[in-house]
């Protein structure tokens, strides 16, 4: 007679997850060209870059290579306004566009004077951001 007791079945299947909720969010990729802002910490840094493209609905958020956890961090408040954009059913651009405008600009981060303009695709900034 063998000491090991059967498995439960209910340990053994997979768990099936399926998400039922969550917050409005922009598409995360395109193919097209992007419109992109550049943001700055305090000091002048540019932490990233927030980028929108109005045909596939698309918005996110590129960070430049190397920068501390503090900067990458502040990041952060910068997708939440792009969450709420959504939220309020705003096309990318015009997100970004207010963006632009300084309204979500704090001490710690702000959008740089001047610096909304367009890449050809969404690689290309990612490619101009890692120093390419």
């Amino acid at each position: 007679m063998s000491s090991e007791q059967p498995v439960n079945s209910r340990f053994a299947e997979d768990l099936q997850l399926k998400q039922v909720a969550g917050p409005a969010m922009y598409g995360r990729d395109t193919d097209g060209p992007v419109a992109y802002l550049s943001v700055a910490d305090r000091t002048g840094t540019v932490i990233g870059y927030v980028w929108a493209n109005d045909k596939d609905d698309a918005a996110g958020w590129v960070v430049p290579q190397g920068l501390s956890a503090n900067a990458v961090n502040a990041g952060a408040r910068w997708l939440r306004a792009l969450r709420a954009g959504k939220a309020r059913e705003l096309a990318p651009t015009a997100m970004l566009a207010e963006l632009a405008r300084g309204t979500n600009d704090s001490e710690p981060s702000h959008a740089v004077p001047g610096s909304l303009t367009e890449a050809s695709t969404l690689a290309a900034l990612k490619e101009m951001a890692s120093g390419g």
